[in-house]
């Protein structure tokens, strides 16, 4: 299950595209043919990487990384926060918080006989640290980031605890802004969301002073921050120590809401006695069991498979301790599970979704791993475990939820996909096959519907009463927000067409903020969301 920022409880690696702010350079030049960055290995982040590459696109400019060891970065506890949100709220890592390694900036590392002298040079210090009264290591200019006066990016999550809009100020060897901008972001419930919107539109901050844009007003009210705070001035890390100290604690109020007062995904189950969701289109009268967890972990995406008389329920089994998700299985039959799901699947990166489906006599897999950038077909060796890669369908492609169809004698495979930026759950492509093995061909309209509503899956598509119905996510009011019902008026090779029929949300027989999948099987059925707020202990 891969999440999305609705701005409440729960959003995949994200970046998504940040709200513009009040980008303001203040000093016009001529673009800087040769740059110096200044950065701190302990504290190099995917921010980092963006930014050289980005500025690196320049034909004419010359960029290049130089390792300082005295910066400062964010408190160490910070990254268990932006692990455990992107968790929950299902944010795709890596993404430009995301702490990186050294070795993606080989490319840009300054050869040890090189120095910065040409008077066209900048040196940017992004390292965190408290610029010195006299730099003898450089005759160039040294720019200096801060936000609200505190260098580094410890400023940046301060703001965000503060619940204001951060300016950020790149300033020259006396202090003075270069450039400064008033950031946005599009949610200030997830710190990981908010904090990648503040480093992208930083990214476009420093790239523009750097290309010489020209000189424009201040942001309205960004007068106080233009001087910088103590924690930049001459006299070291002083306040910049402490505001780091009150942020550590910050960071630790919100883990523990997080980890013991947060809502939390879970998996609901009942048997079907009289008619189905699909046929009630409304929450049945008697209401959903849940399926047991222990507290360190979440389930999700059920999917149920009857065979051989008994039904198998697989779901994401996201752990806590692991900071993935893996897939699990567990027996069912009609009082309820045989035991508690264990895992069947797990690979370096994040699964999720785990479309199951028989066909030629053997179970098949599709889960999804859009951090692959490939939609891949795996087969059980020994069902419910055993499984192994069968083959590649798409290629090149990060797709959200795959599921399969067999229609019109031919195979069909529906995935969002997330291409440019944007939103995991909006635009809607379709491939056709003769085989559900392949060779996959996409649809000639693609994307054949952007729709957030009712783009991305929700389960496998049910033929009833002729007709087939397609189980959708609405994801209007965030991931996962609510279950659509469509109609599929058209599926051919030259056309699809949806109409949503009908939408479930949670409520009194589901209670919770997200209801999110619907899957079947055996006399079973099965959805999942999240559960209200309520305490919990992960020991």
């Amino acid at each position: 299950m891969e999440r999305v920022i609705g701005g409440s409880d729960r959003p995949m690696a994200g970046l998504r595209a940040p709200a513009c702010p009040d980008l303001q350079p203040l000093r016009s030049g001529a673009a800087a043919r040769s740059v110096t960055v200044r950065l701190d290995r302990r504290s190099l982040r995917g921010w980092h990487i963006r930014l050289l590459d980005q500025l690196g696109q320049r034909p004419d400019r010359r960029v290049r990384i130089a390792w300082v060891t005295q910066g400062g970065g964010l408190p160490a506890n910070a990254e268990l926060l932006f692990r455990l949100e992107a968790a929950i709220h299902g944010l795709p890592r890596p993404g430009l918080a995301t702490a990186a390694e050294p070795v993606a900036l080989a490319p840009y590392e300054a050869r040890p006989d090189e120095t910065v002298t040409t008077g066209d040079d900048i040196v940017l210090d992004l390292s965190g640290a408290p610029a010195a009264p006299t730099d003898s290591s450089t005759t160039a200019p040294v720019w200096r980031l801060d936000f609200d006066g505190l260098p580094g990016e410890a400023g940046l999550l301060a703001a965000l605890f503060a619940r204001r809009a951060p300016v950020a100020a790149l300033r020259g060897p006396d202090g003075a802004p270069v450039a400064v901008g008033r950031l946005g972001a599009e949610s200030h419930t997830v710190m990981l969301a908010a904090f990648e919107d503040y480093l992208a539109r930083t990214i476009t901050l420093i790239a523009a002073a750097l290309d010489g844009a020209g000189s424009l007003n201040l942001p309205d009210g960004a007068e106080a921050p233009l001087q910088p705070g103590r924690a930049f001035d001459l006299d070291g890390f002083g306040a910049g120590r402490r505001a780091a100290g009150g942020l550590a604690r910050q960071i630790a109020r919100r883990l523990y809401a997080l980890c013991f007062r947060g809502p939390q995904w879970r998996v609901g189950w009942r048997q079907v006695v009289g008619p189905d969701l699909i046929d009630l289109r409304r929450h049945p009268e008697g209401g959903w069991n849940d399926l047991p967890d222990d507290g360190r972990r979440f389930y999700a995406d059920p999917f149920a498979i009857a065979r051989n008389g008994a039904v198998t329920l697989f779901v994401e089994e996201f752990d806590y301790r692991r900071g993935k998700g893996v897939i699990s299985a567990v027996d069912f039959e009609v009082d309820g599970p045989r035991g508690r799901p264990e895992p069947v699947l797990e690979l370096e990166t994040h699964l999720s979704y785990p479309f199951v489906f028989e066909a030629d006599g053997q179970v098949w897999m599709i889960p999804e791993s859009h951090a692959s950038g490939t939609i891949d077909l795996y087969r059980a060796t020994a069902f419910p475990r055993g499984w192994v890669h069968e083959a590649v369908l798409v290629d090149g492609v990060v797709a959200s939820d795959a599921t399969l169809l067999h229609h019109g004698g031919r195979w069909w495979l529906f995935a969002t996909v997330r291409a440019g930026g944007g939103s995991y759950s909006d635009t809607l492509h379709l491939w056709h096959a003769p085989h559900f093995r392949g060779p996959w061909t996409p649809h000639r309209r693609n994307p054949v519907l952007i729709d957030v509503g009712s783009a991305r899956a929700a389960g496998p598509v049910v033929a009833r009463g002729g007709a087939l119905i397609r189980p959708v996510q609405d994801c209007r009011g965030g991931y996962g927000a609510a279950l659509g019902l469509a109609r599929i008026l058209r599926l051919d090779e030259e056309g699809y067409a949806q109409r949503v029929e009908t939408r479930l949300g949670p409520g009194a027989a589901w209670p919770g903020s997200r209801l999110h999948m619907l899957s079947a099987a055996g006399g079973l059925e099965f959805i999942d969301g999240s559960r209200p707020a309520r305490p919990r202990l992960l020991r």
